[in-house]
């Protein structure tokens, strides 16, 4: 209790109250004043309940009081039948009562705080029934539930940001370092203009940048939009050759049928789909069932060494040789009749096998075909990307077969006409090389006898003069010619202009005029592309804001999915719990004693009796081994000391050994000598 009374003491010292307790002042408060302090602490987690309690009655501040400890949810110490005391408590403002209700109340502020803001919008008013027969009424109250549950999205919404981490600090940092970027950046554009300024037309390169830009960024919109029309034809495409590979089977599976057939096929199809359903898989799930059911129980049996197994295939033999003992005495004692009849059971039991196998090989082969179909459209779709036509079929096969090997010979054909051609164009190039070779040892030769004759350079000089001649003549046709075609060019042209301004005279008064409109039209245009961009620009925000929203739809339901998954994978685990426990308890009730030895807590009894008796055994060794301990110790030394003794003794003998061995060579040494 004294800790409880210290802990609203120091509470009630701190910010927001400031009141300046102790032990003794706050033990020697009044009832009144105690009613007070408990009001100004309801009053700063709810400000609708800072009022003075010496203005009201005081069954009104019981009242008010416990009407917002009930939203608070506070629990009053005690049963229920202890409620009418802590009332009375309270109104009368007694200790017992007061203290645990300030103790719990400061405590949690903050929590309280917020739950009493929630209270004012989610605490329901109740509408009497009757009142709700008006249709006025029953409109107002819908409208008041659908306002709170909208209160209740938008508060959740608003906690979740502010826990999500982006605190107003975090902003503030994020604006500053935002504005210090854009301060950065503004003073590179001045720089960048200041540089741009000292050239020439930089006002007009300007704009044919900024149109050079928008270009850009219209030409990657456009090849966007391209990739996606080619996506969609693409995607068409398939569907069409999907749409066009199902006519044809069909056509195919028209072609030639009569009614007849169809409902024959039909039969066939409802006749193996009803097998399918009534015989063969019935019993493939009775199967599936049994082996789970077997496979249970094996699960819930204890562990099996080696030798349970060995015993339990020694009681599978002597079972099955007793069962074919028993088959045999049947044999035997069949009369003809029932023999008859199981030559009849035979034949049943091999065609209802050949008939699951077929039944089976029809499955396995349905299957197979729509894998082979899937492949084919796939493989259709590959051709078509890598070379853009249809895979050819049948005939249209053949033709293209037939038409490639066409080609194949006229390429051949063509193939040995440029390779006659090349070696022509070789032996052409070499017989050139040879007369350029000849020509310049017949001008060495020239130039040779000119120098002995004295008249060096005559060839060349001679070979130009006659080149000069025969250009000058070439230029004096060429200007002769081309005076009278000038003349006659400039009549023509003389005329033609005439005709023209003639003509263009009446079309010269319309274009100023259509100059006139083409102005007009312009400035038009301008102001509707001015509003096209502002009413673009806000489309295009709209859009970005909705494509956020179905972002965090999308994730909303990706999250949503993983949770109802889990929620499944947890339901099973359960169910499967809850499964085992039945087993359990089913084998733990049932009568068989065998049945009760499976069970999981007899088998954990019988573990723990056994790890009992073996804590039994192993604690009586220990204490075997601690009576025993001090002597095997004090013998354990003993032969240590023996052994180091015996050591000793055997260096001992050892040196006594090596120093006789060494005076007996002394010995002969002196032996040796004497006799020398």
């Amino acid at each position: 209790m004294s800790d409880q009374i210290q802990f609203i003491v120091e509470k009630l010292n701190q910010e927001p109250f400031r009141k300046s307790y102790n032990l003794i002042t706050f033990d020697s408060l009044e009832s009144m004043q105690l009613l007070q302090l408990l009001n100004d602490v309801l009053g700063e987690i709810d400000p609708k309940h800072a009022v003075d309690i010496r203005e009201e009655l005081p069954e009104q501040t019981a009242k008010r009081m416990l009407t917002l400890l009930g939203i608070l949810k506070y629990k009053p110490p005690g049963s229920v039948s202890d409620l009418s005391v802590f009332r009375q408590g309270l109104v009368t403002g007694s200790k017992p009562v007061i203290h645990p209700v300030l103790h719990w109340l400061l405590q949690r502020t903050n929590e309280l705080k917020k739950r009493a803001y929630l209270a004012r919008f989610l605490v329901k008013l109740e509408v009497p029934a009757e009142f709700l027969q008006d249709d006025m009424v029953a409109d107002i109250n819908k409208q008041y539930e659908e306002l709170m549950e909208a209160f209740k999205n938008l508060h959740k919404e608003c906690e979740q940001l502010k826990t999500s981490g982006l605190s107003t600090a975090e902003i503030r940092r994020d604006i500053s370092a935002m504005e210090e970027e854009k301060d950065q950046l503004i003073k590179r554009v001045e720089r960048l203009k200041k540089r741009v300024e000292t050239v020439q037309n930089h006002q007009r390169m300007l704009e044919i940048a900024r149109q050079l830009r928008l270009e850009k960024e219209r030409e990657e919109s456009l090849a966007q939009q391209k990739q996606e029309q080619k996506n969609q034809l693409f995607h068409a495409e398939q569907r069409l050759q999907r749409a066009q590979l199902q006519l044809k089977e069909m056509h195919h599976a028209v072609v030639d049928s009569k009614p007849e057939s169809l409902m024959k096929k039909l039969e066939e199809e409802i006749n193996f789909n009803s097998y399918l359903v009534t015989e063969k898989i019935p019993r493939e799930l009775e199967s599936k069932k049994n082996s789970a059911y077997f496979l249970q129980k094996v699960v819930a049996e204890p562990a099996m060494s080696q030798s349970d197994l060995h015993v339990l295939e020694i009681k599978i033999n002597e079972v099955n040789a007793q069962m074919n003992q028993l088959i045999e005495k049947r044999m035997m004692k069949y009369e003809p009749i029932d023999s008859k009849f199981s030559l009849y059971r035979q034949q049943a039991s091999i065609i209802s096998r050949k008939k699951e196998a077929k039944a089976e090989e029809l499955q396995a082969a349905k299957e197979e075909m729509s894998s082979m179909e899937r492949q084919m459209l796939q493989k259709t779709s590959q051709a078509h990307e890598l070379e853009g036509s249809e895979v050819l079929k049948g005939d249209e096969f053949k033709h293209y077969v037939n038409k490639l090997r066409s080609k194949n010979t006229f390429y051949k054909k063509k193939r040995l006409e440029i390779a006659e051609i090349t070696a022509e164009h070789g032996i052409l190039q070499r017989t050139e090389e040879l007369l350029k070779q000849r020509h310049e040892a017949i001008q060495q030769q020239l130039q040779a006898i000119e120098d002995k004759k004295g008249i060096s350079g005559y060839s060349y000089t001679q070979e130009e003069l006659e080149r000069v001649s025969a250009v000058k003549s070439e230029m004096d046709e060429m200007k002769g010619r081309t005076l009278d075609n000038m003349s006659e060019m400039v009549k023509k042209l003389n005329a033609m202009v005439a005709e023209k301004k003639a003509s263009l005279a009446p079309v010269i008064k319309e274009l100023r005029q259509l100059r006139q409109k083409c102005q007009e039209l312009t400035q038009e245009c301008d102001e509707k592309k001015i509003q096209y961009d502002s009413c673009a620009a806000g489309l295009e925000s709209n859009r970005s804001a909705l494509e956020q929203e179905v972002k965090g739809l999308l994730e909303e339901c990706v999250q949503e999915e993983s949770n109802y998954r889990y929620i499944n994978c947890m339901k099973r685990n359960l169910e499967i719990q809850l499964q085992r426990a039945k087993e359990e308890m089913k084998a733990y009730v049932s009568s068989d004693p065998q049945e009760r030895r499976r069970a999981i807590r007899e088998q954990y009894t019988r573990m723990i009796l056994e790890q009992e008796n073996l804590g039994k055994k192993l604690r009586e060794k220990q204490k075997v081994v601690r009576e025993s301990h001090g002597p095997n110790m004090k013998q354990i030394k003993m032969w240590q000391d023996f052994e180091q003794l015996m050591e000793c003794k055997r260096e001992c003998f050892l040196k006594q050994q090596n120093q006789a061995a060494i005076g007996q060579v002394i010995q002969e040494g002196g032996k040796d000598r004497l006799v020398l």
